[in-house]
């Protein structure tokens, strides 16, 4: 059995507003053993961003995390001192935001920041640490990194900045590196790169990785377990040959046909899925989903679903999968609907 590393569970975060309480993330629950690679996946909105900064204790006013428990290791990270977090937060959990030139220092040099890392939390001297920093580089794919290393952020392209902040963030050899929609804004051939050098460090060290993205194709090349969020909860969790072949929720079913597909004459058309997402101000009760659900009955607006479990680890927020049942397909067929 797979260690488990970190553990979110029933984690609620709000913004506080003039117009009212924002419910950005409610009550979301799940887990990332050593070495795994978690997706979160989700329309923009969906609380994929604020879930990892809760994580990271990075909630600013007027945000507040409201409940729940997140620990590492066992260890609850809600209410630590901010001093451990130092020793934390770039050593043991890294993050890589999604837009590396805001999180980038653009009068200092890419060696003294990466640098910097290494003499704080390795306590390595300003020599050793710029050797380092250049191995770092290196390792990330960046050429010349003797001579790059004595560069600034803007003399980089945006996905050779993003290669600096992910060194950055492996540097210290972390346990858990959290990566937030790592390639938004990046053309598909750097996004492809990155993607495989995310999976060349995967391979080489024992990192569990949790990837943040609105993008299923991403997650189908990079990751063995996803979560799907919409409207700050939970829909539906599984292995990504779940959450591919045995659909559990209509939300799912719709990210996946809005996905392009190759193939000739037999390929499916794109389906937009219909409608916004809902208000988070004071949200009405019963699935969130719903009025954008094809398959949407009346019970779903009156009671929040369960999430079911429909075998090992998948389980989906949805009334139609009551009493048991596996999958969307199944649930339908029952129910003599065809997939819409």
């Amino acid at each position: 059995m797979t260690e488990q590393l970190l553990t979110v569970d029933n984690l609620r975060v709000s913004f506080h507003t003039r117009a009212g309480e924002n419910q950005a993330v409610r009550s979301v629950s799940f887990r990332v053993g050593a070495g795994d690679t978690l997706g979160i996946v989700g329309e923009s909105g969906s609380g994929k961003s604020v879930t990892a900064k809760a994580i990271m204790d990075l909630i600013a006013a007027p945000g507040e995390v409201l409940g729940g428990e997140i620990r590492f290791r066992g260890e609850s990270l809600r209410g630590l001192p901010q001093k451990k977090w130092r020793q934390l937060r770039g050593n043991r959990i890294a993050m890589v935001f999604q837009d590396p030139m805001t999180s980038l220092n653009p009068v200092k040099t890419i060696g003294y920041q990466i640098a910097e890392v290494l003499r704080r939390h390795k306590g390595l001297g300003k020599e050793a640490a710029l050797k380092e920093s250049v191995n770092m580089l290196r390792k990330v794919g960046i050429n010349e990194p003797e001579r790059r290393v004595h560069q600034y952020p803007h003399e980089f392209s945006g996905g050779m900045r993003q290669r600096v902040m992910i060194a950055m963030a492996l540097s210290c050899d972390p346990e858990l590196l959290i990566a937030d929609e790592p390639t938004t804004a990046l053309d598909v051939t750097i996004q492809a790169q990155l993607l495989d050098l995310l999976t060349q460090l995967k391979q080489q060290s024992d990192t569990a990785i949790v990837l943040i993205t609105h993008d299923l194709g991403v997650v189908a090349k990079v990751c063995t377990r996803v979560v799907v969020m919409y409207a700050g909860m939970v829909m539906e969790e599984g292995t990504v040959e779940d959450i591919f072949y045995r659909t559990g929720h209509p939300y799912t079913q719709g990210l996946l046909r809005s996905l392009p597909q190759r193939g000739g004459a037999n390929r499916e058309r794109l389906v937009p899925i219909e409608g916004s997402p809902p208000d988070l101000i004071d949200p009405e009760p019963g699935c969130p989903f719903r009025e954008r659900c094809p398959y949407a009955f009346e019970k779903c607006g009156e009671l929040p679903p369960m999430l079911e479990t429909e075998g090992d680890g998948h389980r989906s927020l949805c009334w139609l999968l009551e009493g048991g049942k596996r999958t969307l397909a199944q649930a339908l067929e029952e129910r003599g609907e065809a997939a819409r």
